[in-house]
């Protein structure tokens, strides 16, 4: 699903194409993709807006529209955006579609149907979006933004000191801290030397320190590099790159970038979690709570240090002779994660290619189809 650094890459690519731009239509092709409206009404309240700005909060996209509304969209899990000529074909996935009117479109597509789109208005005292006047706060049940100035140390001590938790369900949890997912929880944790499992009111100042500062440093280096493209997130502007720097996220079994021993994988409220069990260490209290968990781990017992390169075992096929089951679990583990990249991958590229077809003469003049 795509965080903080995805969404905001969505909206830095859409801001220059949609700002000033009035939406003429509507049109929903899968009325549950309206979180708050039916498509009917949705048409009904939406058309004639003029688009004003376009943001983020959380892991939401936030178009800011005249008449003091705004459009919030949760791209969920395979949930994408573009803007492309009213004339090109309407791709098979594209779950609703705003006119402009210039004759642009923008479309949203979604193979998996799970992302939302609400239409809400903004409260005139305050500003704030919320589920109908003098409503509850569409956002007040989320946590600062981590990148804002306001979000420092101090700030983020406040809050984490009041919470005795695991730090990985901590940092997922949207009214902690907003905007923060699997990936760059995972690449924060090892970047602060800090076990996933470990509780949050165990830490010490300067865990504390290296916690928030590994939060913001990541997050910011993944908006620079677009965000990471690892399923089906992509962008009006092509995919992200982040995925090329993450150090532990999606690499069970594979050295650690640090000490060179296997990254770990276990699973902690039906998410994969991914860390290196030297560099990152668990006390002794806490690995007693976390008997449990710690059972489901997967990708090598911790050990010396991995060799560089390749050996005989890891080789595939007939070469794979004398293999431990440790080595071919570690083996089969790349080749599904190779395979689901590449799978990834095809999806992004369709996407693009439908949402840039070349408009054949007839849908460029329907008229003369017509003749």
């Amino acid at each position: 699903m795509p965080e903080l650094p995805e969404v905001e890459t969505v909206a830095r690519d859409l801001r220059p194409r949609l700002v000033g731009a009035t939406i003429v239509g509507a049109r929903t092709t899968w009325a549950r993709t309206l979180r708050t409206h039916t498509p009917e009404a949705f048409a009904a309240d939406v058309v004639g807006r003029r688009v004003e700005a376009v943001g983020r909060r959380a892991k939401l996209l936030v178009i800011d529209l005249s008449g003091d509304a705004a459009l919030t969209i949760h791209l969920k899990m395979t949930g994408q955006l573009f803007i492309v000529p009213g004339v090109v074909p309407v791709d098979p996935y594209v779950r609703l579609v705003l006119e402009l009117d210039d004759g642009r479109e923008l479309r949203f597509r979604d193979i998996r149907k799970f992302g939302k789109i609400g239409l809400y208005p903004r409260d005139p005292a305050t500003g704030e979006l919320v589920t109908e006047p003098g409503g509850a706060l569409v956002f007040g049940g989320h946590g600062p933004e981590p990148l804002d100035d306001a979000f420092t140390l101090r700030a983020f001590r406040a809050r984490i000191r009041r919470r005795k938790g695991r730090l990985k369900p901590l940092l997922l949890d949207q009214a902690f801290v907003a905007g923060i997912g699997n990936i760059y929880a995972d690449e924060a944790l090892w970047v602060a030397r800090l076990h996933p499992l470990r509780s949050a009111s165990s830490l010490h100042p300067a865990d504390e320190r290296r916690l928030y500062e590994a939060i913001r440093s990541i997050l910011a280096e993944a908006v620079e590099r677009r965000g990471s493209s690892i399923d089906d997130y992509t962008a009006p502007d092509g995919d992200g790159e982040m995925q090329d720097r993450l150090e532990v996220y999606q690499r069970t079994g594979e050295p650690c970038p640090r000490c060179g021993r296997p990254i770990r994988r276990i699973v902690i409220g039906a998410r994969a979690t991914h860390f290196c069990s030297w560099c990152q260490r668990l006390s002794a209290a806490d690995r007693k709570s976390a008997r449990a968990i710690l059972r489901t781990i997967a990708g090598g017992a911790d050990g010396p240090a991995v060799r560089a390169g390749g050996r005989w075992t890891e080789l595939a096929g007939d070469g794979a002779i004398g293999r431990t089951p440790a080595e071919a679990a570690r083996a089969d583990q790349r080749a599904r994660t190779e395979r689901t990249k590449r799978a990834a991958a095809g999806r992004r590229a369709a996407a693009r290619a439908a949402m840039s077809s070349t408009p054949t003469a007839e849908d460029v003049d329907p008229e003369r189809a017509r003749r």
